[in-house]
């Protein structure tokens, strides 16, 4: 049985992931932080080896027994980069790239990072600039997620030039919708059902202009599967955009209004025409069509359907909980933190 080490496997992405890894006979081996718990494993916890960790502080033996390495650790948004840019440097580039030089050490050679679509974000105002952009396309990333991203590509791309036995694969992914047991509502399909379903109404920014590249979180798990299990001469430092379809965020704010509508629920739409940093930009998804046959198809309009079924049935519903926003979260915690350090633990004498 091959194990596979998962970086952040109880987070958003990768509590989905390892539900599916498992599902196809693989041993899973977690690092994380458990920043967010351990509430996203809690229906996988007998099937998984968890060890707890700081991926930045890492124990070379966390690679023993394994055969794979998937990385989707991290600070994953821009709002939490920008609140600790050193925290996401050390966790986003340097961490990424000690992992690729433990492998390479210990013989690990297939090594998945997850990158990000925002790496080509190119801002709204410029039409010539909006374009179908695809893994060729030069990029220069200035925001520091997106930034110390592109830096964790180019350390890995550089390992394997001198390491021929070395296979990185990147993944940009559009941005991620769909239900988690590690649930967020601060990604933008998301937040249309949590705004839907709390308020009644869905609020779009800048007129919703901009495009944004998107992909269910399914759909985002099979590819890093299926780059998991490909010829090592398929993927070998390849980088692939994993891309269901670019939409406009009016366009999506329309969809997932219509789905509320069959659901017998009437949804408004309210326009802010302010620019708050929007980004805009569209990808082209057919390298991974084209070289792994691999074809993203959940629909947003299903994946909306999905969420709210099983918002209801796990009770996620209280969309107040900071836990469901990674920035807010991070500031709670890190508040807690400074007062933990004065009074020491909460109920023992001190």
């Amino acid at each position: 049985m091959r194990k596979v080490l998962l970086v952040g496997g109880a987070g958003y992405v990768g509590c989905v992931l390892a539900e599916e890894l498992l599902e196809r006979g693989y041993a899973i081996r977690i690092l994380d932080r458990l920043y967010f718990g351990e509430e996203g494993l809690r229906d996988i916890a007998d099937r998984v080896e968890l060890v707890v960790g700081d991926m930045r502080t890492l124990d070379p033996a966390i690679l023993d027994d394994v055969d794979r390495v998937v990385n989707v650790g991290g600070l994953s948004n821009d709002p939490t980069a920008e609140y600790n840019p050193q925290a996401n440097y050390e966790m986003n580039t340097v961490a990424t790239r000690t992992l690729a030089e433990l492998c390479i050490a210990h013989g690990v050679n297939r090594y998945i990072l997850a990158s990000s679509c925002s790496i080509y974000d190119t801002g709204v105002g410029d039409e010539e600039k909006d374009v179908l952009q695809d893994e060729q396309t030069p990029v220069a990333p200035r925001a520091a997620y997106s930034s110390s991203k592109r830096e964790a590509e180019k350390a890995l791309l550089a390992l394997a030039e001198q390491h021929p036995d070395f296979c990185p694969v990147i993944l940009r992914k559009g941005t991620i919708y769909g239900f988690s047991p590690r649930m967020r509502y601060d990604l933008v399909v998301n937040t249309f059902v949590k705004d839907a379903l709390s308020k009644g109404y869905i609020t779009i920014h800048y007129g919703g202009e901009m495009w944004r590249p998107l992909v269910d979180i399914r759909d985002a798990a099979r590819a890093y599967i299926s780059c998991l299990q490909a010829p090592a001469e398929q993927v070998r430092a390849q980088t692939f955009n994993v891309v269901y379809r670019n939409m406009r965020i009016s366009e999506l704010a329309l969809r997932v209004r219509e789905v509320f509508r069959a659901l017998g629920k009437s949804i408004d739409i309210r326009t802010d025409y302010g620019y708050k940093g929007v980004r805009s930009y569209r990808v082209s998804g057919q390298k991974l069509r084209r070289v792994l046959n691999l074809e993203p198809v959940v629909s947003v309009e299903d994946s909306v359907r999905d969420m709210v079924e099983r918002i209801q049935r796990y009770g996620f519903d209280d969309f107040d909980n900071p836990r469901y926003y990674n920035i807010r979260w991070m500031r709670l915690l890190e508040s807690a933190d400074k007062v933990i350090r004065v009074t020491g633990k909460v109920f023992e004498a001190g």
